[in-house]
């Protein structure tokens, strides 16, 4: 057993932490803690893979352990998903507590967590995608589009003024998959939606919400409430991806004076809204294959999208299984909080938590899961490439609703 030394103690450095985190909550709730052990016996890797006890970093940050905190694995090896506060009777917020610590002491992200969010500031997108491909591929799918439903007016609206939304991508989507451009784009036309994107600032991913730097991530949250404004849009609205859409509906309370806020939803939430409104007409048999849905951390348990994620399936499919545990109980994928960015050092931990959601998918006998986020669904990817998952595939929301419209009902 380590000693602690009463003399290497620094007792302001708790309240140094707690002054600097960025939280909607109650400050002096950090300072409730009971050390009573539920967000360890809450955390589903504890146990899994060392440094996974949250316990102990609550304990190291009370104490004053500065050096030994700002040292720990544990900071890095956090997935930040939230399920730790879930069980804590005093809520609180451990994965708040982590971002600090990693992004106001001077601390360098490992891998290319760091890189991520430079080229983000640099370029205006993580994937440094110049303006031309980035313009170039929209105007592809555009043509794409057209030629698919036979419609010389569908278009991917770039800069257009007075729209309903603003839309942003994840720039996986224009690099790698700009078929799911596509396939959203054919969503917005079937709708109607009178929509539009930004030639300027269009990466709705938000790196520095990981790497805990808070001028950074006021910076690129910036870019977004200008972009609004420029457009005369009435709201925001961001494409499948989980720590994107937590970090523009929370991020602008935090990080964006209180004049400068305006709505943001999920892509989701207007899923369930043009279902409601009669809007989206779909054939479920034509998505016959068994699914199961993996709920990223940041969608469901932070922005309680569980629901609405649940009613587009049950809409949209045919055969939908539930993993266990599910919802805001879900287990994390293993490559959030910026996991999945953190390289050779991290991908120990990220395959040993990885265990866990590959067992609870062999469990549904499902071959496809479905994952509104691509954070996740990179994750999921290495996940059963690693485990040898035979025939397994991840798919987003938009895939299923794309392929089962019912084009002869468009509204």
């Amino acid at each position: 057993m380590s000693v602690i030394l009463a003399d290497k103690l620094d007792h302001n450095f708790f309240n140094e932490v707690v002054s600097k985190a960025c939280t909607t909550s109650n400050r002096e709730n950090f300072y409730n803690c009971l050390s009573c052990g539920m967000c360890s016996a809450g955390c589903p890797y504890n146990g899994v893979h060392d440094n996974a006890d949250p316990r102990k970093f609550i304990r190291m940050l009370t104490l004053g352990m500065r050096e030994e905190v700002l040292n720990s694995d544990f900071i890095w090896a956090c997935t930040q998903c939230g399920r730790c506060t879930m069980e804590c009777p005093m809520g609180v917020e451990v994965l708040t507590l982590v971002r600090t610590v990693r992004g106001n002491f001077g601390l360098k992200a490992p891998g290319f967590l760091q890189d991520v969010v430079d080229a983000q500031i640099k370029t205006g997108n993580q994937m440094e995608v110049s303006n031309e491909d980035y313009l170039e591929t929209l105007e592809w799918m555009e043509e794409e589009l057209q030629e698919e439903v036979g419609d010389p007016n569908a278009k991917i609206p770039i800069d257009k003024e007075g729209a309903d939304f603003l839309f942003l991508w994840d720039p996986r989507e224009i690099k790698y998959y700009p078929n799911d451009v596509q396939s959203i784009a054919k969503v917005m036309w079937y709708v109607g939606a009178n929509w539009t994107c930004s030639s300027k600032w269009w990466d709705a991913t938000h790196y520095a919400l990981f790497n805990g730097n808070d001028e950074e991530s006021r910076i690129i949250t910036q870019r977004y409430a200008d972009e609004v404004k420029r457009l005369k849009v009435k709201e925001l609205v961001v494409t499948e991806c989980g720590h994107a859409t937590h970090a523009n509906k929370w991020g602008p309370k935090v990080w964006l004076e209180r004049d400068n806020t305006y709505p943001v939803k999920s892509i989701i939430e207007k899923y369930v809204e043009w279902f409601e409104a009669g809007l989206l007409k779909v054939d479920p048999t034509v998505n016959t294959e068994p699914i199961t849905l993996h709920d990223p951390c940041n969608t469901v348990r932070k922005q309680g999208l569980g629901d609405a994620i649940r009613y587009v399936l049950n809409k949209t499919v045919m055969d939908f299984r539930e993993m266990n545990p599910h919802g805001n109980m879900n287990y994390c994928c293993g490559g959030g909080g910026g996991l999945l960015a953190m390289g050779k050092d991290i991908y120990p931990y990220r395959m040993a938590k990885g265990k866990l959601k590959a067992d609870q998918i062999q469990a549904t006998e499902c071959k496809l899961i479905a994952c509104p986020c691509h954070n996740c669904f990179d994750q999921l990817t290495d996940i059963i490439k690693y485990y040898e998952l035979e025939g397994c595939r991840v798919i987003h929301l938009h895939h299923l609703i794309s392929h089962a419209l019912i084009m002869d009902e468009k509204p």
